[in-house]
């Protein structure tokens, strides 16, 4: 049965993407972005987590970087539960963090219908993508900025072949930078009936 449902808990991911489709290598095109309007910005999304959702490779990223940043972004961050799914990470560094290592998609599907506040996903990688075509992603917010960036391989990009996922427009936010927030709200099934 694939019915339209409203999750418990809804999973809300938010992205930052360069006008070419990159998502990665944020390095070269992404920092120049960064400032007041957009910290307060995040600060908003993240603010109505209740928990963040992320593959390995996110995680490494975040937990190299997260607990030594001070704010209120980094302070929220660095205390919400977090769960990443990886199937070799055994040792996670960054409390408190739980490690999906069997049936990510069951035990997340379990979790969205949970009562409680919303599970947050930064980045586009596998694990956002395969949760689109699982219809357990709510919400989509992409953060194109103005700049061609140039970089990276076929997995560095929002371009994923086969995924063919019509999205419902919800909001417009243009920032002072030039990037403008683009949010979507995405079809969700409940495949546990």
């Amino acid at each position: 049965m694939t019915a339209t449902t409203a999750a418990a808990r809804p999973i809300i991911n938010s992205t930052f993407v360069s006008l070419d489709g990159v998502i990665n290598h944020m390095e070269t095109w992404h920092f120049a972005y960064v400032d007041d309007e957009s910290d307060a910005l995040a600060l908003e999304q993240v603010v109505t987590g209740g928990a963040i959702l992320m593959g390995r490779k996110t995680y490494e990223v975040y937990a190299a970087a997260w607990p030594s940043m001070q704010g209120p972004v980094a302070d929220l961050l660095n205390r919400m539960p977090k769960y990443v799914v990886s199937t070799t990470l055994t040792d996670p560094t960054w409390p408190p963090t739980t490690v999906i290592a069997s049936d990510p998609i069951e035990r997340i599907r379990a979790m969205r219908e949970e009562p409680g506040d919303p599970i947050l996903m930064h980045g586009f990688g596998p694990l956002a993508k395969e949760l689109l075509r699982e219809g357990l992603l709510d919400e989509l917010h992409l953060w194109m900025h103005p700049v061609l960036a140039g970089v990276g391989e076929p997995e560095d990009v929002l371009l994923t072949p086969g995924l063919n996922v019509t999205l419902t427009h919800t909001g417009t936010r243009a920032l002072s930078s030039g990037v403008v927030l683009l949010s979507y709200r995405a079809p969700t099934r409940d495949r546990s009936r």
